[in-house]
């Protein structure tokens, strides 16, 4: 009863601040996402709180195996909203496309280990297992990292493995790997086991002149799409970022949401909660945009033309002027 009496003081709030009122013509919004995935986090609680329709939204929720497969259905017409990065997005907009994005999730995440790693010194001569390919994207902020501390090259001192999240948490458990590199729930259910962080991607950053931690994941959309239906996203991108504030102040949310966070055991529940508090973002501002572009140049030094393209620069409009926090 408690919940129920938050989010309905949470609905009426907004009403009150000239939001439409529940129940007043929805505008129907087609977003991807990731089956399994922790953006489905804040769509349920987003629904669960009712400020889809408080903010005059209606969500039609696509799932999708992975991100390129939502990638595929933005360019193909099939929804309007996906999950990406923005160094998708700024390859995508210097391939002529109009794809623009609005901060989702920070870059979060690091490099854990268990006993043999305690800095990256170490990583010479280890095994390193690494969540995706060459060119992820944390992957690549350790190599500029390792170089800056060490002044040698990763691909040449450790033995990298690439594979599937699930199996690099197995591949440290086992023993397989010395220290891995993986998506950041993993990396929160791989310390539940029993790993310890050696380093955020967060302090990589920092540590590499990026003072500001950037908003890697974000809303992606054409910009002719936002022109057609500028009430309509705007409206969702209000309703994500109330929801985002909700789920940093109300356990009692979290609760709610559970059982689509697979984590049956407390101290798990705990620390995916946690963990995802840690990189939600609060702001839109031009300071985000200039950590996203500095973020931007040491990724294209390490990750080249596969990444980023034949344009080492992030692309004009990579990030959506008509709307800011």
């Amino acid at each position: 009863m408690v919940a129920w009496k938050n989010g309905l003081r949470v609905v009426l709030a907004l009403m009150m601040i000239g939001l439409p009122a529940l129940g007043a013509p929805s505008s129907e919004i087609r977003l991807a996402l990731q089956e399994g995935g922790t953006a489905a986090w804040e769509a349920a609680a987003m629904q669960d709180l009712q400020l889809d329709a408080a903010n005059g939204i209606t969500l039609d929720i696509r799932a999708v195996a992975d991100s390129k497969a939502g990638q595929v259905a933005l360019q193909s017409g099939a929804v309007d909203v996906i999950l990406s990065d923005f160094v998708w997005t700024s390859l995508q907009r210097h391939q002529g496309a109009d794809f623009t994005f609005v901060p989702h999730s920070l870059a979060v995440g690091g490099l854990m280990a268990k006993g043999k790693v305690t800095g990256v010194a170490d990583l010479k001569g280890a095994t390193l297992a690494v969540a995706g390919g060459p060119v992820d994207k944390s992957y690549l902020i350790l190599q500029a990292y390792y170089t800056a501390q060490t002044g040698r090259d990763l691909t040449e001192d450790a033995t990298v493995d690439f594979g599937a999240p699930p199996l690099v948490n197995e591949q440290l458990a086992a023993g397989r790997a010395d220290a891995t590199l993986n998506f950041w729930h993993f990396n929160a259910r791989a310390m539940v086991a029993g790993a310890v962080q050696v380093i955020s991607v967060q302090d990589m950053l920092t540590a590499l002149g990026v003072a500001r931690t950037p908003p890697l994941l974000g809303w992606v959309f054409s910009e002719s799409f936002a022109a057609q239906n500028a009430e309509a996203i705007r409206h969702y991108l209000d309703a994500s970022f109330q929801t985002k504030l909700a789920l940093l102040t109300d356990d009692a949310l979290w609760d709610r949401i559970r059982p689509l966070m697979k984590a049956d055991d407390d101290g798990l529940f705990i620390a995916l909660r946690d963990a995802y508090r840690a990189g939600i973002v609060t702001s839109y501002t031009e300071a985000d945009i200039e950590a996203a572009r500095q973020t931007y140049g040491l990724l294209a030094k390490y990750g080249g033309a596969d990444l980023t393209g034949t344009t080492p620069d992030l692309a004009d409009g990579t990030f959506w002027a008509g709307y800011r926090k």
